[in-house]
């Protein structure tokens, strides 16, 4: 058998650096420009580039396979087609990516936030994010955000609680994603620290409204596709799902943009390529812009607050009390046989415990759960009702 030279793995990151440099746009986040919080020697020598790094690590996080059984918008429905969290942030990575290489921008750090922008969600989607955030409200640990979270996951939880020590630029896109707010344009904010990072994090705890704007093009590429991945598609599973008529949705927003996720996505898509090309900004056109806010108003009000997907908040909120109240009894009280303890803080290092408060730890815990998961935590009586139906 051949010897292995260990000087080739360097050798062909640093051509792959090389070709960057050459094929990318000087608007582009460079691999060999990446920071970490960590030096890490042993990456120093590897064959893979800095945000390949990262995407290999957040596919082999745990948070990231509790992706398959976590809420998109629809839970408890009995219909094995509606999309799940786990399908979402890979529509995501690949309507990003897609953007990205027509922009000739660095696919590696898109692929990387896109696949770990919706790692910090709770159980139930948006709807279980807000019975959380009143619970880590009420005992003194400010807001939970699911963007936040992630961070949280990535930088602190992980790996035992020591982390995946992630690129500056992929915790920034993470952070700053917020699909749910509407952008015609969005410039990167460039030339942050790990110090810039930690200040964003603590704001938005204290202020949910404070307004992120991440520091890459390629972070900014993930947001607005965010927002392409999932305006069509909810659409498609409200139909699906009998909550509204194709011929529903406004005339104004058909005629722009079309009735179908796909032809949705399809000139989003090459509006925003056109519209952003050899520009330091990812942007939508007036016309499609604005077609794009009439289409969210019209999914809020038909489809996100439709009273028909909300008929199980009641129980799921008085079940997030339960774990909540119930978890942190446990610690308070160092109940070592109690679930939180055998099933979370078991092998957890020293330096995850020394930082983290009571209550800090039962929202790392709860935040974490898969839907399914969460409900097997429960008493039968509370979830009696809550089961997996179609909806009426």
């Amino acid at each position: 058998m051949e010897s292995f030279d260990a000087a080739i793995p360097l050798k062909i990151r640093k051509q792959l650096d090389r070709l960057e440099h050459e094929n990318l746009s000087p608007m582009a986040a460079y691999s060999d420009r990446a920071v970490r919080r960590k030096r890490e020697e042993r990456l120093d020598a590897d064959y893979r580039q800095t945000y390949s790094i990262d995407v290999d690590r957040i596919l082999h996080s745990h948070a990231y396979t509790r992706y398959i059984d976590k809420t998109q918008v629809f839970y408890l429905i009995e219909n094995d087609h509606i999309t799940h969290r786990v399908l979402h942030v890979q529509l995501v990575s690949r309507i990003s990516r897609t953007i990205g290489k027509f922009l000739r921008l660095n696919q590696d750090l898109i692929e990387a936030i896109a696949l770990g922008h919706d790692i910090g969600h709770a159980p139930f989607g948006h709807e279980g994010e807000s019975y959380l955030s009143e619970l880590c409200v009420a005992n003194g640990i400010g807001h939970f955000l699911h963007n936040v979270q992630s961070i949280q996951f990535l930088e602190r939880v992980e790996r035992d609680g020591t982390g995946w020590n992630l690129c500056l630029e992929t915790l920034d896109g993470i952070l700053c994603h917020d699909g749910e707010r509407h952008d015609q344009a969005l410039a990167p904010c460039r030339n942050r620290r790990f110090e810039d990072l930690d200040r964003m994090i603590t704001g938005k705890t204290r202020d949910p409204q404070l307004p992120l704007t991440p520091m890459t093009l390629e972070g900014c590429v993930v947001r607005m596709a965010d927002t392409i991945s999932y305006i069509g598609r909810d659409i498609e599973d409200a139909i699906r799902l009998g909550l509204i008529q194709r011929n529903d949705i406004p005339a104004a927003c058909r005629k722009v943009l079309g009735d179908s996720n796909g032809t949705i996505v399809w000139r989003l898509v090459t509006d925003m390529i056109r519209c952003s090309e050899g520009k330091d900004a990812i942007t939508f056109s007036p016309e499609i812009s604005d077609a794009v806010e009439r289409l969210k108003a019209f999914n809020l009000e038909r489809i996100y607050l439709n009273a028909k997907i909300k008929r199980h908040s009641g129980a799921i909120r008085r079940m997030f009390a339960y774990l909540f109240e119930t978890c942190l009894s446990d610690l308070e009280h160092s109940r070592h046989d109690s679930l939180i303890f055998r099933s979370y803080l078991r092998n957890k290092a020293p330096v995850y415990l020394e930082n983290h408060d009571p209550a800090e730890i039962v929202r790392d815990f709860i935040s974490g759960m898969t839907d399914s998961y969460f409900l097997r935590q429960c008493p039968e009586a509370m979830k009696a009702d809550v089961v997996a139906t179609p909806i009426p």
